[in-house]
C-alpha cells in the first residue's frame, strides 16, 4: 500500500497532527486528513521526528564482519530510528580510496534499511603520514564529504593543515579524533581519582583539549571546516565555545554514553565500560549536557562501535575499546536531555537529524516534516519504559553498557522514503 496515514502524532513534540505519506514523500500535514485508500497508524501520544542521522557509525565492513556488517548495522540503525548513517573509515582495508568507499556505499544501497554515507580516511592506512585520495573519494559515486582517521588522531599539524586546505575546495569537513597519542600511551581510563585508586593508566583531559585547541586555530587560519568527534571533557566544551565566539567554523558531537555514564563505573572492571575517549567525571557529564542544550555541542553521534564477544569478555587491559549505541541512543537522549528539561523534542530533532545532516550534507535527510519533503520519519513512544536486553538487538554485537538498565522511550516505526523499515518496534 503506497499511502500511509499517521494519525494524531505530535510532530516534533508539538500539537497532534495527521501526516499523510504518499509513495516516497510526505503528501500532507494537518488535522482531519482523509484516510481513504491509506494504511492508518494510530499515533496518539507519540512523537514524530524526521529520520535520525548519525554522523559517526562503525559498520566494520569490509574486514571485520565478525563484529558487524553493513546489513546488520543498518538494521540496528533503523531499529534506533535512523534513516542515514555515516560509516567510519577504519575498516580492513581502510576506506582511503575511491574503490573502498564505493564498496561501502553500494552495500548500503543494497541493505534497504538505512542510507549509508561512507567517511573517507584523511591519511593512507590511517597512518598519519600521507594524505589519502581525498579528491578521488569526493568525486566517486559515494560523493564523500566527511573525512576522518577516527580511531586515531591526525596528530601531525602539517598533515592536518593540508587536509583542511584540500577539503575546503569542495566544501568537505575533517572530523578529528582528538587524542594526543604521546599523552595517552598506556592509558586505560580517565585520569583522575578513580584511575589513581584502581592503579590504571590515566587518560588526561588535556590529551583531548590540546588537539582541539590546535585544530580550531588551524581551521581559522585556513578558513575551513573542522568537526570534533566524541567531545568528552568540560575543558573541551570551553575551547569549542571560545572558537565559536570567534566565528571559527567548528562543529562538535557528543555520544549518548558520555551524556550518562561516568568513570565510577570502571570500578567494576567490566570491559563493557572501556571506550575511547574514556568515560569521564560527573562534572564533565553535566558540562556536556549543558553544552548540548546551549548549542556549543551541535549534535549527538553514537560512535556505534561493535565488537565480537571475545574482544570484550576478557580482562580489562586486553579488552577492545568501544560500545554499541545505535539502538539505545534516542532513549539515552530522552533520559538525559528531555526528561531533565534541557531539550524539548524539536531540539532533539535538531541535534539528531537536522544538524548532523547539514554538517555531513546528507541529501534528503534532516528535512522538515512537511508536504513535499522526503518521507524519512521516526515515530517514538516516549511513555514506554523498558529494560535493555542486548539479546534482542539487530546489531551483530552485544557490547552495550546499558544491559539490565531501564531506559525510556521506544521507536515504534521508522520510514525510509515512505517505506516502513520498523513497524510496531520490529524490523519490517
Amino acid at each position: 500500500m503506497s499511502k500511509i496515514l499517521i494519525r494524531g502524532a505530535k510532530v516534533l513534540g508539538g500539537e497532534a497532527q495527521d501526516v499523510l505519506i504518499d509513495g516516497t514523500t510526505v503528501a500532507a500535514v494537518g488535522t482531519g486528513l482523509s484516510d481513504e485508500g491509506a494504511q492508518v497508524i494510530e499515533a496518539q501520544g507519540r512523537i514524530l521526528l524526521p529520520g535520525l542521522v548519525d554522523l559517526h557509525t562503525h559498520l566494520r565492513e569490509p574486514g571485520r564482519e565478525d563484529s558487524e556488517t553493513v546489513l546488520t548495522g543498518t538494521r540496528a540503525a533503523a531499529s534506533g530510528g535512523y534513516t542515514a548513517v555515516f560509516a567510519m573509515a577504519n575498516t580492513f582495508p581502510v576506506a582511503d580510496t575511491a574503490g573502498v568507499v564505493e564498496q561501502v556505499y553500494r552495500l548500503g544501497k543494497e541493505s534497504g534499511y538505512c542510507d549509508v554515507q561512507p567517511i573517507g580516511a584523511v591519511t593512507v592506512g590511517l597512518e598519519g603520514k600521507k594524505l589519502a585520495e581525498l579528491g578521488a573519494m569526493h568525486d566517486s559515486a559515494a560523493g564523500v564529504t566527511v573525512f576522518s582517521d577516527d580511531g586515531k588522531c591526525v596528530d601531525d599539524a602539517v598533515i592536518m593543515r593540508r587536509a583542511l586546505e584540500y577539503v575546503k575546495a569542495f566544501g568537505g569537513v575533517v572530523a578529528q579524533h582528538a587524542q594526543e597519542p604521546r599523552l595517552t600511551e598506556g592509558a586505560q581510563m580517565n585520569e583522575g581519582v578513580v584511575s589513581a585508586e584502581l592503579g590504571l593508566g590515566g587518560w588526561p583531559a588535556v590529551a583531548e583539549e590540546s588537539v582541539i585547541a590546535r585544530d580550531v586555530l588551524l581551521a581559522e587560519h585556513v578558513g575551513s571546516r573542522v568537526h570534533i568527534c566524541h567531545l568528552s571533557t568540560a575543558g573541551s566544551v570551553e575551547i569549542v565555545r571560545w572558537a565559536k565566539s570567534r566565528g571559527i567554523d567548528v562543529t562538535a558531537e557528543v555520544t549518548p554514553h558520555h551524556l550518562l555514564l561516568t568513570d565510577e563505573l570502571v570500578r567494576s572492571y567490566n570491559p563493557v565500560y572501556k571506550v575511547n575517549p574514556p568515560l569521564r567525571t560527573e562534572r564533565d557529564v553535566l558540562a556536556l549536557r549543558e553544552a548540548l542544550a546551549d548549542g556549543t555541542i551541535d549534535i549527538v553521534a553514537t560512535d556505534h562501535a561493535p565488537h565480537p564477544h571475545e574482544d570484550k569478555d576478557c580482562e580489562w587491559a586486553a579488552a577492545a575499546m568501544g560500545m554499541v549505541g545505535l539502538e539505545t541512543a534516542l532513549s539515552v537522549v530522552q533520559q538525559t536531555m528531555v526528561e531533565t528539561g534541557l531539550l524539548d523534542w524539536a531540539q532533539v530533532a535538531d541535534r539528531m537529524s537536522f544538524a548532523p545532516a547539514r554538517i555531513g550534507r546528507a541529501q534528503g535527510h534532516g528535512r522538515p516534516v512537511s508536504a513535499g519533503e522526503p518521507a524519512n520519519l521516526t515515530l517514538v513512544d516516549p511513555a514506554y519504559r523498558g529494560v535493555v536486553d542486548p539479546a534482542g538487538f539487530a546489531s551483530r554485537s552485544r557490547n552495550t553498557p546499558y544491559e539490565g538498565r531501564e531506559l525510556p522511550g521506544r521507536v515504534t516505526h521508522t520510514f525510509l522514503r515512505g517505506r516502513a523499515t520498523v513497524v510496531d518496534g520490529k524490523l519490517a
